[in-house]
């Protein structure tokens, strides 16, 4: 695999096709009926620079949701989606097959978003899922009435209150645990999964989302 890594095509939103919006399990269930990428892969061990600009099309979209998703921040979604794509050109030639592509791909991007939520310890003010007495997963913004403010300014003022109380809940996370709840949550990922991305066992993953929902309970639960 060719060292240089300058000339190599690597553009933001990639494909410049027009694409439906869908959700990421969607893009990653599609990724795994791909039956071309091991070729591409194997093109791109080899130093075909354009089999391996086909992968990024393929998985572009999915990967810069996630990033964006992670750390909240357009721009730094974008350094991350660079990063990850160059860091996998980079490394192209020590994939050895025993994971797919977007596992690959997903677990350099989650590294790189760990790394940048610990250097930051920035926390965003999404609305997060959480599990309710039935083990149910309820997103709490839901309960909350999506009116105008002009036309209710008391349930304006709910959702305000809501959103510092979720904002508050999240700074309770670790950047780990924060992680495995957005990938479990907001990508629809499986415990296995995760646990291969983040380079640790199933168990261990559900022991970190354990934590991350009793924090957030914790903090979240009095609002019921």
């Amino acid at each position: 695999m060719p060292a240089e890594t300058a000339t190599l095509r690597v553009p933001v939103g990639a494909s410049g096709e027009k694409r439906s919006s869908q959700s990421t399990g969607d893009m990653v269930s599609q990724s795994l009926g791909r039956v071309h990428d091991s070729d591409l892969i194997r093109a791109a061990q080899r130093g075909d620079r354009a089999a391996f600009e086909t992968l990024v099309r393929q998985y572009d979209q999915a990967v810069l949701r996630l990033a964006l998703h992670l750390t909240g921040s357009e721009p730094d979604a974008r350094d991350i989606y660079q990063e990850a794509f160059l860091k996998a050109y980079r490394h192209i030639g020590n994939f050895r097959f025993e994971c797919s592509f977007y596992t690959w791909i997903y677990r350099i991007v989650t590294n790189l978003c760990l790394d940048h939520l610990r250097k930051k310890q920035t926390r965003r003010e999404d609305p997060p899922v959480v599990m309710d007495s039935s083990g149910q997963e309820v997103d709490l913004l839901e309960r909350v009435s999506d009116d105008r403010a002009g036309a209710n300014p008391e349930r304006d003022l709910m959702r305000r209150e809501l959103g510092a109380r979720i904002a508050k809940a999240l700074t309770r996370l670790t950047p780990r645990e924060r992680m495995v709840f957005e990938l479990k949550h907001y990508q629809g990922l499986r415990l296995r999964t995760i646990g291969e991305m983040l380079n640790t066992t199933e168990e261990t993953a559900k022991n970190t989302l354990f934590r991350a929902t009793q924090k957030l309970r914790s903090v979240l639960g009095p609002m019921r």
